[in-house]
């Protein structure tokens, strides 16, 4: 036996499973902060990682690490449908609940006591304990010859998104505390972030997701997908 103490925990935009990419890099304007807890507070931790561009962040998945594992699992690229085996996949749902995200190095400060590391391109659920970070390496992490399998290349874009007026609106609004916020919403429904068995096809419900402390509504249109309303979060739930 042994045990793994995490190391900091992320602040991220993401305040739910729902809508957060199925692979990091696939929303670079998703930007969160690694803050160090404990011990690992020490500047020293970091001396000269700013010479990496980018970052590996090992995490635990604290969200479903209680709700157990199974030999096989339903990936998404395959439609949510098909199996495969756990360790065939990168699914949450593992036998050690461990996840590796590659993300883009933004930076770090230590401002007022607390050691915070800026990264890009997130894929990672607010508060996610971090236990490790490691340098990316190119030489040695990526593989010309590599093959990806059922998930050989990355998902394309689903739809279009447009905003409505009000949304607009809400944007113009925010734009001084939240200045990416559009690029961020975009990226995201771009993914089309609605059960894989749901992907594609256009649907008459009204979806909400909580990005920061903000409520995105959105509906599905045979063309586009468009975003109706920008409110706080816990607003017309």
């Amino acid at each position: 036996m042994f045990t793994i103490t995490p190391i900091a925990h992320i602040r991220s935009p993401y305040k739910q499973k729902f809508a957060i990419p199925r692979q990091p890099g696939l929303v670079p304007a998703a930007r969160g902060e690694v803050v160090f807890t404990g011990e690992f507070a020490d500047p020293n931790c970091l001396r000269d990682i700013e010479q990496f561009s980018h970052l590996w962040l090992l995490f635990h998945f604290h969200e479903t690490a209680a709700k157990g594992w199974s030999p096989t699992v339903q990936p998404p690229r395959l439609g949510g449908k098909d199996r495969v085996g756990v360790f065939a996949s990168r699914s949450t749902f593992r036998p050690n609940g461990i996840g590796l995200s590659a993300v883009t190095n933004l930076g770090w400060e230590h401002l007022d006591g607390e050691l915070v590391l800026r990264v890009g391109g997130l894929d990672l659920l607010d508060g996610t304990p971090i236990i490790d970070i490691k340098p990316y390496l190119p030489y040695a992490d990526s593989i010309a010859v590599a093959t990806g399998g059922y998930a050989e290349t990355a998902p394309g874009n689903a739809f279009a998104v447009t905003f409505s007026a009000a949304a607009d609106e809400a944007l113009a609004l925010l734009a001084a505390a939240y200045p990416d916020l559009r690029q961020l919403v975009t990226a995201v429904l771009e993914q089309d972030p609605r059960p894989a068995w749901r992907q594609r096809d256009p649907d008459d419900k009204q979806y909400g997701m909580n990005l920061y402390d903000l409520n995105i509504k959105w509906r599905v249109y045979p063309d586009r997908l468009e975003v109706v309303r920008i409110e706080p979060a816990g607003q017309g739930d």
